[in-house]
């Protein structure tokens, strides 16, 4: 969030009830853009479908096929970004913009290269027609791009751009697939997996043009971030891990008994799909009010208490402002953690009346399902919560930890679940959940009750660069660009 939280104190200066309900939206698509992006028009191009009379199947190869694409493309992209967010934050910090547009390209090459491969392979034992194989190929590189994007966009002073950016990427995807269906009656599943290419393309260009007028300099090894996989190992498999708690509960139903095969290797699991896609919006609202409580709220007090390190304050200024931010993180989520648990009684309450009014597919079982996902997905947003809060500390091993036990504790409590009756499928991911909310709370009241120690204690008396496979990668494509400048110089 290197840049976002100069404008959400700017914003939210201003009073009344438009000016915060302005400043949330604003927030709600910086933080949430692409992921938002993918589910409004994964909404809407069912809709679409339906309206045109496309057959059970053909709807629900659509829906399994951008599914997946954008689970590839998120998990890919997840190994890179807190490393990347890391990179362009020292970058910025050590007054270096310069070398933030290579990292990008690097960033962008490596997650291309080895999550289009894999997917490339899956595609070719897919058991779909070749359109549809180039158009899910072509979507998940460009929900991989996208990503890669939201880690560099947030330095960006720019928000209106990112915010008509995505606006019109969603206006222009849904308008596309209604002409190219209801106007040109081409092929429905072709038809729509086009449109969200299209959007997706808007999206990717739009913000590319930001970040190059924003880093309109540009110098250095495009390597140069893999130095950090070096210097901050668990950051690459705390992003991953957080990714595989969030979805491999999904891939395990898919797989499991209760799944049934769509069409060649795509498979779903109706009940338990319509019930998670319905309980993750729960999580929405609280997610980005917590990222502007801690940019609005948190990070002052935060940069104070490290600003007296730096300026030479006396002990009993260090000690207030501590506790003061210690205070305030602790009152900021037990704030956070109420409007969740508020948010997800509201959905269980209100949610069971009207799934079970409206025809959106919902049966008993599913409903059940529902509710335990709303606890489970509840108690992922806490954890999350207290993930990112050790990360602003750097204590990177208690933010391992934390995503590791999500991911272990989802995949073994979905595994046991299959063999439990099936309307208590979710509870695999609430147990996933609780885990990641219980290591992480112990770990970050530990490190706030000996704040000083690891700020000061723990710390290398000599500083020194960890030297490792990454950092020779790095070195190497340095040297490599060298000898290439100095032949096109001759």
């Amino acid at each position: 969030m290197a840049g976002i939280g100069f404008e959400l104190k700017r914003l939210f200066k201003k009073k009344g009830v438009f000016a915060g309900a302005y400043a949330y939206g604003y927030a709600f698509i910086v933080c949430c853009g692409p992921m938002l992006l993918g589910m409004l028009l994964l909404l809407g191009v069912g809709f679409i479908a339906k309206q045109s009379g496309a057959s059970m199947h053909e709807r629900e190869l659509l829906n399994a096929m951008i599914t997946v694409s954008l689970l590839v493309g998120l998990t890919v992209s997840s190994f890179f970004s807190l490393v990347c967010t890391r990179y362009i934050a020292d970058m910025l910090y050590e007054e270096m913009p310069e070398k933030i547009m290579p990292s990008f390209w690097g960033v962008t090459g490596l997650s291309l290269i080895p999550g289009c491969l894999f997917y490339a392979i899956f595609l070719h034992f897919a058991g779909i027609p070749m359109l549809y194989r180039a158009e899910c190929f072509v979507l998940c590189a460009e929900v991989i791009i996208t990503w890669t994007q939201m880690s560099y966009l947030t330095a960006l002073k720019d928000y209106k751009g990112i915010r008509q950016a995505f606006l019109t990427a969603l206006v222009a995807g849904f308008a596309l697939g209604c002409i190219l269906v209801f106007v040109l009656h081409l092929p429905v599943v072709a038809s729509l997996m086009f449109s969200m290419i299209v959007s997706y393309f808007i999206m990717v260009m739009w913000y590319l043009s930001l970040l190059l007028s924003y880093f309109n300099k540009s110098e250095g090894n495009s390597l140069d971030f893999l130095r950090y996989m070096d210097k901050y190992p668990t950051l690459a498999l705390n992003g991953l891990f957080v990714n595989v708690g969030l979805f491999a509960h999904l891939v395990m139903l898919w797989l499991s008994p209760q799944g049934v095969q769509i069409q060649g290797l795509f498979y779903h699991c109706p009940d338990y799909d319509l019930a998670a896609v319905f309980a993750f919006l729960s999580i929405l609202i609280t997610t980005v009010n917590y990222g502007v409580s801690v940019e609005v709220h948190f990070y002052p007090c935060y940069r104070d208490f490290y600003a007296l390190y730096n300026d030479k304050g006396t002990i009993y200024d260090i000690k207030l402002a501590g506790q003061k931010m210690c205070e305030v993180l602790s009152r900021e989520l037990k704030y956070a953690a109420m409007r969740q648990l508020f948010c997800s009684i509201l959905f269980i309450v209100f949610g069971s009346v009207l799934f079970q009014k409206y025809p959106l597919g919902f049966t008993e079982e599913s409903l059940g399902i529902f509710r335990v996902l709303c606890i489970g997905y509840g108690m992922y947003a806490i954890g999350n919560m207290i993930m990112l809060s050790l990360l602003y500390f750097c204590d990177n091993i208690g933010a391992f930890f934390a995503s590791a036990a999500f991911a272990l504790g989802t995949m073994l409590g979905t595994l046991i679940s299959l063999f439990m009756p099936s309307y208590t499928l979710g509870l695999g991911f609430a147990l996933g959940g609780f885990c990641f909310v219980i290591v992480g709370w112990l770990r970050l009241e530990y490190f706030i009750q000996n704040l000083s120690y690891h700020l000061l204690s723990r710390q290398p008396i000599i500083s020194y660069e960890k030297h490792g496979f990454f950092t020779d990668v790095s070195l190497a494509a340095e040297k490599l660009s060298k000898q290439l400048g100095k032949r096109k110089n001759i």
